[in-house]
């Protein structure tokens, strides 16, 4: 089993153990910050399900009816994962409201921050772990999910403070306040996941720090005369090049398939955490300008 199924399936048991304890504790407690943060823990849990479900399809090899295989599968969970928090943070925003209005106690202050700090130290470990086989893999739904729990990893910790704030102080307006400002922070954390799996399901070129290198390599291959019609986009951990590469007219096919070899090699160097799928088409002179 790949690492990254691996790990999308340790994520959904971490997230299954943290639910658990923060609903039952939220709803015994009235906390709205414990509850959001349980509710969090729940979606956690089902977006890493999915992406558990992504990951195992986008590796299934090309067929007759998806004949590029489905890598799009990821960025899609991307955009899932980003919609599903920004509903739950809608959701928490309005408990939190509703809390602020209705001036509701809390109780069993104790047992809840005991269990926000289990949820942190688990949480900690679970976010690690998912950084490393991230950075390791380059895999665009673990650093989602890692991205995720991080944000699960400050929010724990805003309720633990709150938590103990109010043990000190008695002020339970904290806990709605903190729950409006937890709200606001998961959208602000979940519009770079949707923004980005957008960007990929679009086919958006690579960033042009990329591209350059690109370039850089068409323009110091001393075997062309040109090149044009460069075109780059990126599917999950999977880059695809497409470029029109001009020879002389008298360069022989040999030749100039050598060259092309060469060429795609020196892509493959450049980006050695994706795997990636060039295509250079040999053009024996320059057709950019030709009407088709």
């Amino acid at each position: 089993m790949r690492i990254e199924k691996q790990a999308t399936l340790i994520s959904s048991s971490v997230a299954l153990i943290l639910v658990a304890f923060k609903l039952t504790v939220g709803i015994i407690s009235g906390s709205v910050a414990v509850l959001a943060s349980a509710v969090d823990s729940l979606l956690d849990m089902v977006v890493s399900a999915f992406n558990y479900f992504a990951l195992h399809n986008s590796d299934k090899a090309p067929d007759e009816q998806f004949n590029f295989g489905r890598r799009k599968l990821e960025p899609l969970a991307a955009v899932i994962e980003g919609t599903i928090i920004s509903l739950s943070a809608l959701f928490i925003l309005y408990e939190a409201i509703s809390k602020m209005v209705q001036h509701e106690p809390i109780q069993h202050l104790d047992i809840s921050i005991w269990v926000m700090v289990g949820s942190i130290i688990i949480t900690a470990g679970l976010v690690t772990f998912l950084s490393v086989v991230a950075k390791k893999t380059g895999n665009m739904v673990i650093k989602a999910d890692a991205l995720h729990y991080k944000t699960d990893l400050l929010s724990n910790g805003a309720v633990l403070v709150s938590l103990v704030l109010i043990t000190l102080t008695d002020y339970t307006i904290i806990d709605p306040i903190l729950g409006i400002g937890i709200s606001a922070y998961m959208i602000y954390s979940a519009f770079p996941l949707i923004k980005d799996g957008i960007m990929m399901l679009l086919d958006a070129a690579l960033p042009p720090e990329d591209v350059a290198k690109i370039t850089a390599i068409l323009e110091d291959e001393s075997g062309l005369t040109s090149y044009h019609d460069l075109l780059t986009r990126h599917s999950g951990s999977h880059i695809y090049i497409s470029v029109h590469a001009v020879f002389s007219i008298s360069t022989s096919l040999f030749d100039a398939h050598q060259v092309g070899d060469k060429i795609e090699l020196a892509f493959k160097n450049c980006f050695p955490e994706s795997t990636v799928h060039p295509l250079i088409h040999l053009d024996p002179y320059d057709d950019s300008e030709m009407e088709h």
